[in-house]
């Protein structure tokens, strides 16, 4: 397994068991603590240790090595894992929202106080998932992984619409009780946007749109530097997984032999996986310098 996947799924891990306490102190601080936006909070959060355990197993299935009936490897299996991690998003503001609405036509008691302690210990916590979550997703380059940071960033978001909402029904008392649940209704809205960010890039993944410019001028900077390559053509990149598939086509010299060509072709591919450790394979393709 490559260490990529290894970094990917000691994440995942972190993010299962960190939902899982916090999706448990947020259902008995609302239950107890009378906030239902807290209580909408902890489902949201139930949903995301489900989320969670489908990227692992994504994860899981995308580090299989390429085999015969798979000559690209699995990495595919990553952003169509993305695309379920979505539809729990959308799921969960979904519910979040349906809750809202039903609880701001039941009247109910003002929030106790200490659950505002709570939900700011929450909010840091998420944001510290999100960060560390997000900052391994950036470095594996996985689409899932990063699915699943924005995943805490949004609970985040819906505790901090309940912070505020809590705050306002404590702080203006009677006739503002159910003002968590407006929050809540609000942080709804913000996690379908957010759905929206991760689901682009997945779908572009999945339809191999050309999104690499970084590592396209990388590696026709690694074939000029070869000795022997004339001019680059077509630089074509797919992303599978956390790994990468060039297609590039190179000139040389029209008098130099076959194998000339060829010897050329190889070093270049040699030093493009040494220099990108990502880059999976390249399919490199020779044409004489006067067809150009």
């Amino acid at each position: 397994m490559q260490p990529a996947f290894r970094e990917a799924i000691k994440a995942s891990y972190l993010s299962i068991i960190g939902n899982a306490l916090l999706a448990i102190a947020k259902a008995i601080t609302g239950i107890f603590g009378n906030s239902y936006a807290l209580i909408a909070d902890a489902i949201e959060s139930t949903t995301d240790v489900f989320s969670s355990l489908l990227v692992l197993l994504g994860l899981r299935y995308a580090a299989k090595p390429a085999d015969e009936n798979h000559p690209y490897g699995h990495g595919k299996a990553e952003p169509l894992i993305t695309f379920m991690v979505v539809g729990f998003l959308i799921v969960s503001a979904t519910v979040i929202a349906y809750e809202s609405i039903e609880n701001i036509q039941t009247p109910h008691e003002v929030p106790e106080p200490y659950t505002l302690i709570v939900l700011a210990v929450i909010i840091i916590l998420k944001e510290v998932f999100y960060r560390f979550v997000s900052k391994k997703g950036d470095e594996t380059e996985s689409s899932a992984l990063k699915a699943d940071a924005w995943h805490h960033r949004s609970d985040a978001i819906t505790s901090l619409m309940a912070f505020i909402g809590i705050s306002i029904a404590l702080i203006m008392g009677k006739g503002y009780e159910n003002a968590d649940d407006w929050a809540a209704l609000l942080a709804s809205g913000f996690i379908l946007f957010n759905a929206y960010l991760i689901l682009r890039p997945a779908l572009g993944e999945v339809m191999d749109e050309h999104r690499y410019e970084g590592i396209e001028a990388e590696i026709r900077e690694i074939a000029h530097a070869n000795p022997g390559v004339v001019e680059t053509e077509k630089c074509f990149v797919r992303k599978t997984g956390m790994t990468y598939h060039i297609d590039l086509h190179i000139a040389v010299d029209a008098e130099i032999s076959v194998k000339a060509g060829h010897d050329i072709a190889h070093r270049v591919k040699d030093d493009i996986l040494e220099r990108i450790p990502q880059v999976a394979d390249v399919l490199i393709h020779v044409e004489p310098d006067d067809e150009l």
